[in-house]
């Protein structure tokens, strides 16, 4: 289904409601990135509770208004991802560790329960979990702080 062929509202509880170009109501979709971290404007599926696909999103940016702005708040919404800007310490090179990081959202601070905790993403992203199960995103390992990289460094 192509990306202008249906349009969204919300209902009464705030759920995503899709009117497909037939007039028929999907209640209930939720958007669904492809690609979050390499592409995360592009290839974006809207789903139905029981997971089948009922609309393909080629690019968000190609989405009439207000689509668009419906689609960016429900993905804001269901995802939580930092990016970590810079690490400023850890506790130990050891692991269970505490990281000190600064964030795109503010500084933190986390727990790296291994080393199996971190996983590359590509040749330069990586993915960082810590202790609660959240996740952390370094977008270029190789474009970071020295400082960073230099720990960064001694975990992988």
């Amino acid at each position: 289904m192509a990306s202008t062929t249906f349009t969204l509202s919300r209902d009464s509880f705030g759920k995503l409601v899709m009117t497909d170009a037939d007039g028929q109501l999907f209640e209930g979709v939720a958007p669904v990135r492809a690609f979050p971290i390499q592409s995360p404007d592009e290839g974006i599926s809207l789903v139905l509770g029981n997971g089948k696909e009922v609309a393909w999103i080629e690019h968000v940016d190609a989405l009439p208004e207000p689509n668009r702005t419906l689609v960016k708040e429900e993905l804001e919404g269901r995802e939580f991802m930092p990016e970590i800007v810079r690490v400023k310490s850890v506790s130990s090179f050891a692991t269970p560790c505490t990281w000190h990081v600064d964030t795109d959202r503010g500084v933190t601070q986390f727990v790296l329960k291994g080393e199996e905790d971190i996983r590359r993403i590509g040749a330069a992203s990586l993915l960082i979990a810590d202790n609660h199960g959240i996740h952390f995103l370094i977008r270029d390992m190789f474009g970071i702080d020295k400082n960073t990289r230099k720990i960064l460094d001694r975990f992988l």
